[in-house]
């Protein structure tokens, strides 16, 4: 059975979602970020960059969230399209869009508006900035196409839902509004019975929620040098 470390951020609720889609076993395994769980040398043996989510299956570790949508669709010959270069090539070009764009700039977008110190005028704008102009670029995208790829539901579906669920948060409602396929996309995709289980994750376990010393040391480390 996949071993599957989680905590209730973006990414691990888009690997779960693949997990139900594709109707694999698995273990969910807390792992409490505001607690400093990451840190811990067990979990660094599976994921030694300390994030969120990783897997194990059958003796072999995935982390990145990305990479694990990858690993499991390619396991299960589940939610890719055609094996051709005309086909894989905008699924990996979108799907690492999700990785490298989508991902960072909305995470970083609400760092700096919520935790980062004084001053942040120029990262939060830049961050702010690439923000909107990531989801925008997914928001025309959408426009003529059901799903990312077109007519198909994949994987790349599911990574940009994790973050999707998070938009108007990190865009706020006013830049939100102007995002009317992706709210489409987002609706369609919560419809789906395997986004409702991977939703429930989250009555599974109780998470710290507080924001404390603890938690800052533990989520940014940086600040405690």
């Amino acid at each position: 059975m996949i071993k599957f470390y989680y905590n209730l951020a973006p990414n691990p609720t888009k690997v779960a979602l693949c997990l139900e889609e594709m109707g694999l076993p698995y273990e969910p395994i807390p792992v409490d970020t505001r607690k400093g769980e990451q840190h811990a040398p067990e979990f660094l043996a599976i994921n030694p960059n300390a994030k969120l989510p990783a897997i194990m299956d059958d003796g072999v570790t995935v982390f990145d969230s990305n990479a694990i949508l990858l690993f499991l669709a390619e396991k299960t010959g589940q939610f890719l399209p055609a094996n051709t270069p005309a086909e894989r090539g905008p699924m990996l070009s979108w799907l690492m869009f999700v990785a490298t764009g989508i991902g960072p700039y909305s995470g970083q977008a609400v760092h700096f508006r919520g935790f980062a110190p004084e001053p942040k005028e120029y990262p939060l704008a830049r961050y702010n900035f690439e923000a909107q102009r990531h989801w925008g670029i997914l928001n025309t995208r959408l426009a003529d196409r059901r799903y990312v790829l077109g007519d198909t539901y994949t994987i790349v579906d599911m990574a940009v839902w994790g973050w999707a669920r998070m938009a108007s948060f990190v865009l706020g409602a006013e830049e939100y509004a102007k995002l009317p396929h992706l709210a489409r996309h987002l609706e369609e995709i919560n419809a789906r019975p395997a986004a409702a289980r991977a939703l429930a994750l989250k009555e599974r376990h109780s998470f710290k929620a507080e924001m404390d010393e603890e938690a800052r040391r533990s989520m940014f480390p940086h600040t405690a040098r």
